[in-house]
């Protein structure tokens, strides 16, 4: 879990971006680097969450001083939401994650591997849902630690478990392996998107064991095809 304000956001992105000084490699819309996961297109998904039949009770900011404009919206079998991409990089300490790399770095995560250690964000595609409030409770609307959640950004679909936490009115946020597979520069300090990301988590989903990205994808892309079919 992190806390990003929107100060730093701005002062290492969308400021530089202005100025034409922010480094390819940092650009929201850099080009995916890995190959499309799953049999399922990012257009096929996209088409069915064009409309949103909002869920909670109300709207989640993404970063902690912008406004509240994020619903989270309701499919048969899924929910989803359109944010940006903030970078966790909480868990296991490694090379790229770590106290000097990440100021907001925490050495634990909210769902534990089958060994009972912190998730590695840096290997791990996985996804932060907000902690329960009065906005929404996700364990309610059948979200679980492990459950199965279809990334979309830049035309490529990357498949994440539900791994961590975060702010409880704050959405819009992965790990750094999930960014990193999106194209998405994943430094916990200056990357991430400005917005173009939708998370579609799936109901009652859970992947056993947690850390396997393989069984994540072979899930997901069952549960997606499914998902096409329902809706």
């Amino acid at each position: 879990m992190r806390l990003r304000t929107l100060t730093l956001a701005l002062g290492s992105g969308t400021a530089l971006l202005a100025a034409g000084l922010l480094p390819a490699h940092a650009s929201a819309a850099a080009s995916p680097k890995s190959a499309q996961e799953g049999t399922v297109s990012a257009a096929d998904l996209l088409a069915k969450v064009t409309s949103c039949a909002q869920i909670s009770n109300g709207k989640y900011r993404t970063d902690e001083e912008t406004s509240a404009t994020v619903p989270v919206c309701g499919k048969n079998g899924a929910v989803f939401w359109k944010a940006d991409m903030d970078i966790d990089c909480d868990g296991q300490r490694t090379a790229n994650c770590n106290e000097d790399r990440d100021p907001w770095f925490q050495d634990d995560t909210a769902f534990h591997q089958s060994d009972g250690k912190a998730l590695n964000a840096e290997t791990l595609p996985y996804v932060v849902v907000p902690s329960t409030s009065g906005i929404w409770n996700y364990a309610n609307a059948g979200i679980k630690g492990g459950g199965v959640v279809a990334v979309i950004y830049g035309g490529k679909v990357e498949y994440a478990v539900v791994g961590d936490t975060g702010p409880s009115q704050i959405i819009g946020e992965a790990s750094y392996a999930t960014a990193k597979a999106l194209g998405i520069d994943p430094d916990p300090e200056t990357g991430g998107a400005d917005s173009g990301v939708t998370y579609l988590l799936f109901k009652n989903s859970q992947v056993s064991p947690i850390e396997s990205h393989s069984a994540a994808v072979t899930l997901g892309d069952r549960l997606a095809r499914q998902f096409l079919a329902d809706n």
